[in-house]
């Protein structure tokens, strides 16, 4: 009987020491587990996110096109042909979050954003009007014409879009549309810096 006993309690010691090891690996091992598990969990959100169009800015331009043949250096006459058109145009910029990364240490939660960019640019092509269209029998239009016209239009307003700040608009946006996001789900004890 007094063997049973002290079987018995021995069971009981083991037991309490057991659940005690297991409680106290559980909270020292689950702070860390925490921290890695938010970090990737947040960075998960972001991919899935994938491009965060923050701004954009549409336009209305007018532009001309002139071409003709010359013979060294000289225009040949009756070679010219010319078009002035207007179109109206968008540009999203903004930034691409499958390149931004996240570290989480103690409670402070950093989220570095990538550089903004151009994300799309599409020319209504509804809206095109031609406002003065000149051909000549020697030097007609053909499609490439109006495809490179196109491309260096794009390629014009782009430029004249990130002069006027459109980048720097798109990560002052993207940086609070990503603070305004997360802030609804860290907690409140968490601390959000997004660089």
């Amino acid at each position: 009987m007094k063997k049973t006993k002290k079987l018995a309690i021995f069971a009981a010691a083991v037991v309490i020491v057991c659940l005690a090891c297991f409680f106290v690996g559980k909270s020292i091992g689950n702070s860390d587990g925490i921290e890695k598990m938010s970090a990737i969990v947040l960075e998960n959100r972001l991919t899935e996110i994938n491009e965060l169009a923050s701004v954009t800015y549409s336009y209305t331009n007018m532009a001309e096109f002139e071409n003709s043949k010359d013979f060294y250096g000289m225009k040949v006459p009756f070679t010219t042909k010319s078009f002035i058109l207007t179109y109206d145009g968008e540009i999203k910029a903004g930034v691409d979050l499958s390149d931004a990364e996240v570290s989480v240490r103690g409670k402070t939660v950093t989220i570095t954003l990538p550089e903004a960019k151009i994300l799309s640019h599409e020319m209504d092509e509804d809206s095109i009007e031609v406002f003065d269209e000149s051909t000549s029998i020697f030097n007609s239009f053909k499609v490439e014409d109006y495809q490179s016209f196109c491309k260096d239009q794009k390629v014009e307003m782009e430029k004249k879009a990130k002069e006027k700040g459109l980048l720097t608009e798109a990560r002052k946006k993207a940086a609070k549309s990503i603070q305004g996001i997360f802030a609804q789900v860290l907690d409140d004890d968490y601390t959000l810096k997004v660089k």
